[in-house]
Order: structure tokens, then sequence, then C-alpha cells
């Protein structure tokens, strides 16, 4: 089957069916790895554990990324 049949016939799918086949797409081009996400999970938690804490103070994401675009201005 040519690349372009197959990517017609996935189109025509459901929306469900489609969000199969891309999630499955993507877990082979970046297989996930069990330990890599347990680290990131704890890296998650105590972060938020800083932040309900007052340990640091969350920025706001406007404030952010007008940082960044003066950047590149």
């Amino acid at each position: 089957m040519k690349t372009q049949d197959l990517i017609a016939e996935a189109v025509s799918l459901p929306i469900d069916e489609r969000a199969k086949v891309v999630d499955s797409l993507l877990r082979s081009l970046n297989t996930p790895e069990a330990e890599l996400d347990k680290k990131w999970v704890e890296v998650a938690k105590h972060r938020l554990q800083q932040l309900q804490s007052g340990e640091v103070t969350a920025i706001p994401s406007a404030e952010v990324f007008k940082k960044i675009a003066d950047r590149f201005q």
C-alpha cells in the first residue's frame, strides 16, 4: 500500500480511531520509557510541592512569553 493511500484511509476513519492511529504512530517514534517517565513524575510532584508550600513563586505565562519574545526583537 502506498503512503498516500494509507493516509487517505486513515483520514476516513472516525475521529476516535484516527486518534488511536496517531497515538500509535507517535509512540513508535518516541517509545515510552517507564523509568524516565517515573523520574518526570517525581520532578513534577516536587515542583508542585514547592509551589504549594510557597518555596517558589509561579510566574504568569504571559510574563514568561513576553520575556522570550523581547529577546528575539
